[in-house]
């Protein structure tokens, strides 16, 4: 039966196979070996009415952006896993679960790589810590082996994630070596600390997570450098008095996968309620029309060039307009690492937590191995370059990793 890992991502998604003689290789999409994890739901009229129409990844992203208001875009679906709170949510009329959304992109996932759900043995990962202040990780690992088993997924196993990237490092070790091991997603960020000996199985030692990773970075910069010309921090009169502008408003959308959910009619109307009298009624408007118009994606595709841009330079322009929402906001590297800065807190105390777990002090760990997009944020490196020392510290395979890993444990 043929083997594979998966990497289902909040952001992108990974699948790589192994061959008969162990060698792994990652499937491609097209010329990328990475396929967004993202679903883009439309209708189109039938001859029995209207019909709902689905696609996943680039198909989805194409979608949108022919017609933003008429489609339905869905992204971060792996944020929900252990959230109990969601059940379900309707498009266009029709109810879906969240394993019914994930079983829809896996299996168009499996599709683009030419595999047949039911005839591969899989190994998926999963975080240590899954996203959500009130995150259930069991119940989070039930319901993604429930969306698995939806895609038609037959011999599923599952996984750390971190542990899997730990396996593709490991894998080319050639003497004993103790390895802490960092795996930033979209939504998580996750450590594992293996043992390796040559002829062995790797095997975990300690692990710890955190439900902060990429996400989080582009919600500080949202939140800090877009927001406050949107109508955060402004006020609005209400009985003759000055009252704050609804902070939830910009909570929410400042996290890409809860801006959809602002369309509803009555939380429109309020924010142009509160428009009519605030000090500073074209921000608020800026903020429906970004709402309306579905501008979401194509604000955080700025967002998150500006971060990268800011892990290779000490400034870079944030530039956005629509509607009459012109945004152009230098940040400056030293402002971004302030926002972050309780973030990289917490991220500390993780990894603190990972040797605690597996008891080790810093000076026993050989080796640290970092994957994942935001491991080129400077401020993420200096972590563990502070700990570990700067010449134990490597990268690679940053958006790979973890799915190659996976299919080495297919074993």
């Amino acid at each position: 039966m043929l083997q594979a890992g998966i990497d289902f991502g909040t952001t992108n998604s990974v699948i790589a196979l192994r061959d008969a003689q162990g060698k792994v290789r990652s499937a491609t999409f097209g010329t990328e070996s990475v396929f967004r994890s993202v679903l883009c739901f439309w209708n189109e009229e039938a001859r029995a009415g209207t019909r709902l129409h689905h696609a996943a990844g680039p198909g989805a992203i194409a979608a949108y952006l022919d017609d933003p208001t008429e489609t339905r875009l869905i992204m971060s679906m792996k944020t929900y896993l252990a959230q109990r709170s969601f059940v379900e949510t309707r498009i266009f009329g029709r109810r879906f679960t969240l394993q019914d959304l994930i079983a829809h992109f896996l299996k168009a996932l499996a599709s683009a790589a030419d595999l047949d759900p039911a005839g591969v043995r899989v190994v998926v990962g999963r975080p240590v810590r899954f996203a959500g202040e009130f995150a259930d990780d069991a119940f989070g690992e039930i319901r993604l082996r429930e969306s698995f088993a939806a895609a038609g997924f037959r011999d599923v196993a599952v996984a750390l994630e971190p542990e899997g990237a730990g396996w593709r490092f490991a894998h080319a070790l050639t003497r004993p070596a103790t390895v802490l091991v960092g795996d930033f997603g979209g939504g998580t960020s996750d450590f594992s600390v293996p043992r390796f000996q040559p002829g062995a199985p790797v095997t975990p030692i300690g692990h710890s997570g955190v439900g902060i990773a990429g996400d989080v970075f582009d919600y500080r910069i949202i939140d800090k450098a877009i927001s406050p010309l949107l109508g955060k921090g402004d006020t609005y009169r209400i009985f003759g008095k000055d009252m704050p502008v609804p902070v939830e408003y910009f909570s929410s959308f400042a996290r890409w996968h809860s801006l959809s959910l602002m369309r509803g009619p009555k939380t429109l109307r309020d924010i142009a309620d509160v428009a009519k009298t605030a000090a500073h009624p074209e921000r608020l408007r800026g903020l429906l029309s970004l709402i309306v118009d579905e501008q979401g994606f194509p604000l955080y595709q700025a967002v998150s060039r500006t971060k990268a841009a800011l892990s290779h330079a000490d400034s870079a322009v944030l530039r956005f307009a629509h509607a009459g929402v012109d945004i152009e906001r230098t940040i400056t590297r030293t402002e971004f690492e302030d926002w972050i800065a309780p973030d990289l807190l917490r991220m500390g105390t993780a990894i603190d937590k990972a040797l605690s777990d597996a008891h080790l002090a810093a000076t026993a760990v050989d080796h640290v191995f970092l994957t994942g997009g935001t491991s080129f944020v400077p401020a993420v490196r200096r972590l563990f370059e502070d700990r570990f020392g700067p010449e134990k510290v490597t990268a690679g395979g940053e958006f790979v990793s973890v799915a190659e890993g996976l299919a080495l444990m297919t074993d």
